[in-house]
């Protein structure tokens, strides 16, 4: 329980992303196995353990299946996004906001009008990191 506790910002990742999945601790290691709808939200999760847990390597092992094999992840706008908030969020850096524009054409005319329910595309870090 007590590496349920640590990792919990991981497992609030899982559940923001839709992640169905269950967890145990196990020979001193935390186990998360399940599955995510695309690759873009498991990476989603490794970030955040990587990014906060510095003996993740030591206490963590995740077993997650992707359902979806199309390059995109999706994204439920909210009350406060803009594109320059979730590419800071996503991908680390707000000046990759473009790559989510581009992504979404088909809905949007304006990187600075998106709307609360909105459901954007996100492409994957390989992609949005290329220049």
């Amino acid at each position: 329980m007590a590496l349920q506790n640590d990792y919990q910002d991981v497992l609030d990742v899982a559940k923001s992303v839709g992640a169905k999945i269950e967890t145990r601790e196990e020979n001193g290691k935390l186990v998360i196995k399940g599955s995510v709808d695309h690759a873009f939200d498991r990476d989603r999760m490794w970030d955040q353990i990587k990014a906060k847990h510095p003996k993740w390597n030591d206490e963590i092992m995740v077993m997650l299946t992707v359902t979806h094999a199309e390059p995109y992840g999706l994204y439920t706008v909210k009350s406060g996004d803009t594109l320059s908030k979730l590419a800071k969020d996503i991908y680390g850096d707000m000046k990759l906001y473009p790559k989510i524009f581009e992504a979404n054409k088909d809905q949007l005319k304006d990187p600075d009008h998106i709307k609360v329910g909105q459901v954007l595309k996100l492409p994957p870090k390989t992609i949005a990191n290329r220049a």
